[in-house]
């Protein structure tokens, strides 16, 4: 009788063993439990910190001088309550950093939403490192974390020029762009706005070092190679990213990132809005345009290759 039941009963347990092991691994599809989540995150922002490295070595980016440059302290935004140092890259979710900093300091008073996009932007209550003395800055250096956001170069271009040039924003619809027009139009006074070609064309007719803000390469305005961020996160996985953030800053837990536009009637600056704009291009513009976001492309690990990028989107 024992061994009828034991016969009955082994193909039924090693059966059980089977589904387990199905359901573990579906789950693990599913769901991402295995393995960890943050040990995935931790993962990627190695990988991440180990390729800019390497890039900052391998083109002697390095500093000797532990001095800070004016520039680079004046992007860096200091929130005390929490030690926390953002660096600010135009059109990487910056309005929604500072609102994030401006709450972070009220202790919640505040929604984000209440916050208008220009407010965030003249605010004196959010401070920059360059409002301290070398000495302090350094200290902050060295206990706070610091955090910097990058977004694929050529996406970034792009949200810039619908963000500045295709608005009533009086400095760059008007002053930037007269000075666009006079570089590429015969009748200066055109009423017409700055086309993309026109747009980019002035941009590779500049030092990288020159250029606005809002264009001007990711890494010359944050110096990766000379400040140790402990967390770099992309525009692309903003969500876990911002997410890690708040965690290692110890942000109250009912605090998220704000995921505010300026102008809400539009799309955001997808890669398929990206690919729209850079076809408009010849081969020549795709290149020196290239060749002057390079540095970001190599830093960041985004795609060099413009065709490759393309080939993403198709």
């Amino acid at each position: 009788m024992n061994q009828k039941v034991l016969v009955f009963l082994l193909p039924n347990f090693f059966f059980g063993i089977f589904l387990f092991g199905f359901f573990c691994k579906r789950q693990k599809n599913l769901t991402g439990v295995f393995p960890d989540p943050t040990a995935e995150w931790l993962a990627i922002q190695n990988d991440r910190k180990s390729t800019l490295a390497s890039v900052c070595l391998k083109n002697n980016f390095r500093k000797l001088s532990s001095k800070l440059d004016s520039y680079v302290a004046s992007r860096l935004f200091v929130e005390h309550k929490h030690k926390f140092i953002y660096c600010e890259v135009p059109k990487v979710g910056c309005s929604n950093w500072k609102r994030t900093i401006f709450i972070l300091q009220e202790d919640l008073n505040t929604e984000a939403s209440e916050i208008e996009h220009d407010q965030i932007h003249q605010t004196s209550v959010i401070k920059k490192l360059d409002s301290y003395p070398p000495a302090r800055q350094k200290e902050f250096l060295n206990n706070y974390t610091k955090v910097m956001f990058t977004r694929h170069p050529l996406e970034r271009l792009v949200s810039a020029y619908r963000d500045k040039l295709l608005h009533s924003e009086p400095y760059y619809s008007i002053t930037i762009a007269n000075e666009m027009k006079a570089m590429f139009r015969k009748n200066k006074n055109s009423s017409e706005k700055v086309s993309f070609q026109e747009f980019v064309s002035f941009i590779i007719s500049r030092r990288p070092e020159s250029l606005d803000i809002h264009w001007k390469p990711m890494f010359l305005l944050c110096d990766p190679c000379n400040i140790h961020y402990d967390i770099l996160g992309k525009y692309e996985t903003l969500g876990i990213d911002s997410e890690h953030v708040l965690r290692a800053i110890g942000a109250p837990e009912n605090l998220q990132y704000p995921s505010l536009k300026r102008y809400s009637s539009e799309k955001r600056t997808s890669g398929a809005i990206t690919l729209e704009y850079l076809r408009q291009l010849n081969s020549e513009q795709i290149e020196k345009i290239m060749k002057m976001y390079q540095m970001d492309f190599f830093m960041f690990n985004y795609t060099m290759e413009y065709k490759d990028y393309f080939s993403l989107h198709d």
